[in-house]
């Protein structure tokens, strides 16, 4: 699935603050080589390069089409198209950090353990996962699924809760750390535009979906989904339309 760089970065600023409070929650002063896991377009990597100036910066991403984006705009920062899964990093890592990448992907047993092993002793491994599953944005979503003749073929795309709770985490986490810090921010996004919620969602969660149906079926969903978010995120007296959004956030110090 093409991942499409100019939609995802639609709402760049909304989507880096999450970022840069997890990058302030990293005490690392002095890391030799840090990693962005799932870089994207590579916007949180740059920063990451700014922060740790004599670092080694390594953006990884499976998305050749994120990455063409990324090296677009000169740096000292090594682009590496890998699958996460699949990714072995040539020396162990000092920071590994990946901001709203890693619930694309199952088994979060068994590769949150895997990545920490990745670091170097004293490294950091700071995550950042969309945790809105529960909100309507999502809920909307898997109802729309069911109410088309596309639901057999959506249904295993939708992913409904690809994401664990709190608790889970420190389970997996907290056995192989020195220390392990897990929280969970809602923001308050204020949006623009029209059903702008919609928008947001096309640039992630909805992308499988939309890919796996052809039209006159994409444009039946799409409006279906449409006319549902909107009852659910009404636009505001003053135009604007509010969108709560909850992440959940991970710092882990290994041994």
């Amino acid at each position: 699935m093409p991942w499409d760089p100019t939609l995802y970065s639609a709402f760049a600023q909304p989507r880096l603050r999450p970022a840069l409070d997890l990058m302030a929650r990293i005490d690392n002063e002095t890391p030799h080589q840090v990693v962005d896991l799932g870089c994207g377009t590579g916007n949180v990597t740059r920063i990451l390069a700014e922060r740790w100036h004599d670092a080694t910066v390594i953006g990884v991403d499976s998305s050749p089409e994120m990455l063409a984006a990324a090296s677009d705009q000169p740096s000292r920062i090594r682009w590496v198209h890998s699958d996460v899964t699949q990714w072995k990093p040539e020396r162990p890592v000092d920071v590994l950090f990946s901001n709203a990448a890693l619930h694309w992907l199952d088994g979060h047993a068994t590769l949150f353990p895997y990545l920490l092993a990745q670091l170097a002793p004293g490294g950091t491994m700071a995550v950042q996962l969309p945790h809105n599953h529960y909100a309507a944005s999502h809920a909307v979503m898997a109802e729309t699924v069911e109410a088309g003749p596309w639901a057999a073929r959506l249904r295993p795309l939708a992913r409904r809760f690809p994401v664990e709770d709190l608790d889970f985490y420190y389970d997996v986490l907290a056995p192989l750390t020195a220390s392990l810090d897990l929280w969970e921010t809602e923001y308050l996004h204020v949006l623009d535009g029209d059903n702008p919620v919609v928008k947001w969602t096309m640039g992630t969660a909805m992308r499988p979906l939309m890919d796996a149906l052809e039209e006159p079926e994409r444009g039946e969903f799409l409006a279906e989904y449409s006319r549902r978010i909107a009852e659910s995120y009404p636009r505001r007296a003053d135009g604007k339309t509010l969108f709560p959004f909850r992440r959940l956030f991970m710092v882990a110090r290994a041994r």
